[in-house]
C-alpha cells in the first residue's frame, strides 16, 4: 500500500513555492507542479511530477489536486500584474481544489494586509485595515479561506517579512538592493538608517511551514502564523550584511531612487506598485511570533551572514567558496 503523501504546488517555478517544493520532497512528499508553460521551462526539477496547467482555471487545479493532501498555494501575478482580475479567481480555484480533495491550504501570507494603525508590532489577532490596493485584495483573499473554513477547508497562512534567499522572486532584494547575475558593485537600499525592517530568508519560512504542517493535530482549521525572522532594527544590518559577504572594498551603498518612481510609475504597472508600497519602507513594522515558537518551541532561523552569503551567490553575484 503505497502511504506517500501527495502535494500540489501552484508557483513551483518561484522563490518561496520552489523552496517548499523542494523541502518537501525532501522529506518524502510526492510533489506535483502545476505549470502553465511546460514547454518554456528550463531544467526543470525532476524530483517534482510537472503538470501541464493553469492556477486560472478550476478544472485544472481540482484534477491536479486529486490525492493531494496539501495545496501549496504561492502563485502571484508576476510583476504586480493585474492583481485585480488574478488574484480572487486563483485562491477560489484552490479552495474548490481543496474541497473536492480534503487538503489543507498553505498560503504565504503578506504584510500588505495591515495598515500603520498596528504598526510597528502586530500580532496574528490585528485588525487588517489595509491602505493600499493590494492589501484590500489579499484580505479578501483571507477572508474567503476564513469563510470555506467553516465548510471544513483547511488552511494554513504563515507571515513574514521581506524575502530574500532566492533570484527566482520578486523580492526587493533581488530586483531593488542588488542585481542578479551581476557582480556586487552597487547596493540600493529603500530605506533609512534608523528604521527597523523585517526580512525573512526563503529557506527558513518553508522550513518553518512544514514543522507547523507536521502538527496537523495542533492547528486550528484557519490556521495563521507570524514569523519574526531576520529582524533589521536600524535598518543598517541588512547592508552592512552584503558588504561583509561580498568582501570588495569598492561597493558602493547608494539610497533607493524613490524620486524617480513617480515619473515612471504613469507608464509601468509595475513602478506604481511599487509607489503604493512605500510605505512600508518609512516606518518601522514588525511581527510577534510568540504564538509560531508557543507550537515549535522555537523558530528556525539561519544566522545573518550565512544566509546573505547563500543569496548572493544563488544569485550569480559573489563566487561560492573554494573547498580546500
Amino acid at each position: 500500500m503505497n502511504t506517500q503523501r501527495i502535494a500540489l504546488v501552484l508557483g513551483a517555478t518561484g522563490g518561496i513555492g520552489g523552496e517548499v517544493a523542494r523541502q518537501l520532497a525532501a522529506r518524502g512528499w510526492w510533489v506535483k507542479a502545476l505549470q502553465r508553460n511546460l514547454d518554456d521551462l528550463q531544467s526543470p526539477d525532476p524530483r517534482f511530477e510537472w503538470l501541464r496547467g493553469d492556477a486560472m482555471v478550476e478544472q485544472d487545479v481540482v484534477s491536479a489536486a486529486q490525492g493531494a493532501s496539501l495545496i501549496v498555494h504561492a502563485v502571484n501575478p508576476a510583476g504586480y500584474h493585474n492583481w485585480a482580475g488574478l488574484v480572487l479567481p486563483m485562491i477560489d480555484n484552490s479552495i474548490a481544489a481543496a474541497r473536492a480533495s480534503g487538503a489543507r491550504i498553505l498560503l504565504p501570507g503578506t504584510v500588505y494586509n495591515y495598515g500603520p494603525d498596528v504598526f510597528p508590532v502586530w500580532s496574528e489577532t490585528a485588525p487588517q485595515n489595509p491602505t493600499t490596493r493590494k492589501g484590500a485584495i489579499r484580505v479578501e483573499l483571507e477572508r474567503r479561506l476564513q469563510v470555506a473554513a467553516g465548510e471544513g477547508v483547511r488552511s494554513l497562512i504563515v507571515r513574514s517579512g521581506d524575502y530574500f534567499g532566492s533570484s527566482h522572486a520578486n523580492t526587493w532584494f533581488a530586483s531593488g538592493l542588488v542585481k542578479p547575475g551581476q557582480r556586487l558593485r552597487t547596493i540600493r537600499y529603500p530605506g533609512k538608517p534608523g528604521i527597523g525592517h523585517q526580512w525573512a530568508y526563503m529557506p527558513d519560512v518553508a522550513l518553518t511551514m512544514l514543522r507547523l504542517l507536521e502538527q496537523e493535530e495542533r492547528l486550528e482549521t484557519f490556521a495563521t502564523f507570524h514569523m519574526r525572522g531576520h529582524w533589521d532594527a536600524e535598518g543598517t544590518r541588512m547592508v552592512s550584511s552584503i558588504l561583509r559577504m561580498g568582501a570588495d572594498p569598492h561597493v558602493t551603498t547608494r539610497a533607493f531612487p524613490w524620486w524617480a518612481i513617480p515619473l515612471i510609475a504613469p507608464f509601468s504597472e509595475m513602478f506604481r506598485e511599487l509607489e503604493e508600497m512605500r510605505y512600508l519602507w518609512r516606518q518601522p513594522l514588525r511581527m510577534d511570533n510568540q504564538k509560531l515558537v508557543s507550537v515549535l518551541g522555537h523558530e528556525p532561523h539561519t544566522p545573518w551572514d550565512e544566509a546573505v552569503r547563500a543569496t548572493l551567490v544563488s544569485m550569480g553575484c559573489i563566487s561560492r567558496p573554494v573547498k580546500r
